[in-house]
Order: C-alpha cells, then structure tokens, then sequence
C-alpha cells in the first residue's frame, strides 16, 4: 500500500510552503533590506508554528507511562513520504500515522535512513504488535499482520528500553476508548 511507506523530508516545512516562502524572499530581495528582514521573520515565524504542530502521545505500560512528542500523518502525502529522507529522529519524538479506520498495514523502510520500532495500534489504543529494529533502506514489507488504525514509529530500541509491549495502551485523541 503506497500511502502507509515510511518516510519525511526532515525539514522543518513542507515543499509547499518551503518554496512558497523562497518565492518571497526573491521578490522582496531586490526592493528593500527591511523587506527582507521582514521576510526572514515571516519565515522564522512559519518554522516555529510548524515545530508547534507537535502533539503528546503517551503509553502506558509496565514500567510507567511514558511521553512522545508525535507528529501525525494524516493525508496520502504525509503517510506516503513518512520519515523518508532524514538523518536523525530525536529521542522522545515519532511519527503517527492515522488512517481512520481499521485495517491490515504495510510498511517499509526505502529511502528510511534511520532504523525505527513501528508499534501497530488497535483503534481502541491498545498494541496489537511492535515491528522492532527496522532495517533502513530495505524494500522488505512489514506488516501489521491484523487490523490496526495507526503505527506509530520512534528511534529503533524505543520500545525494548522503555518496555513498551503488545497490549499496552496508547492515549491520543484519535483512538477511542471502548
């Protein structure tokens, strides 16, 4: 399934509006050094409320409760380029993909530099399974192998250090507590 494969393109922007706000700084280049500076500043702004675009996650399992700043995938787009393309993955950060409604996902790892723990969640929140260590680069399907709503991907080892385990509970807006 194309739009679940990993990946991002570790900018702080999207494409969209990275080139939106590079067109800006062409046109207001040649006027005026203020406008410039002002531009810049609207670009420092746009960054910034992009970083806000961070939301809590938290799962609980044996060993506690434990606190992820995710961002979500929603759209094909977001879903299809996932963590695609960049270098480093915070420790405490992730990706949540949402896809709505419950069903066998399909994951891989081409053009995924960093090796990630894909934990694949029911839509009442609970693990239904947790893909460990992924292999980057590799065109190898992972597979939620029974119905999920969402995988969540965090730096690989996550899950192991934290003992987070099939079972767990997820708290996010997105899942529903039956």
């Amino acid at each position: 399934m194309p739009g679940a494969m990993l990946g991002a393109s570790g900018s702080l922007l999207p494409r969209r509006a990275r080139m939106l706000c590079i067109r800006m700084l062409d046109r207001v280049r040649p006027f005026h050094p203020l406008a410039f500076v002002l531009a810049l500043v609207f670009l420092a702004g746009c960054m910034i409320a992009h970083a806000r675009e961070l939301q809590p996650l938290e799962i609980a399992s044996k060993n506690g409760v434990h606190t992820f700043a995710i961002e979500l995938a929603l759209t094909d787009e977001e879903q299809a380029r996932g963590l695609m393309f960049r270098r480093e993955l915070p420790e405490g950060q992730g990706m949540l993909f949402d896809f709505g409604d419950e069903g066998v996902r399909e994951f891989w790892m081409k053009n995924t530099y960093i090796p990630l723990d894909m934990i694949f969640i029911r839509g009442d929140g609970r693990i239904a399974k947790i893909a460990e260590h992924t292999v980057p680069l590799s065109e190898a399907r992972v597979s939620s192998d029974r119905p999920v709503r969402a995988v969540l991907e965090v730096i690989a080892g996550t899950s192991r250090k934290l003992g987070i385990a099939a079972g767990d509970s997820v708290s996010h807006a997105i899942f529903s507590r039956r």
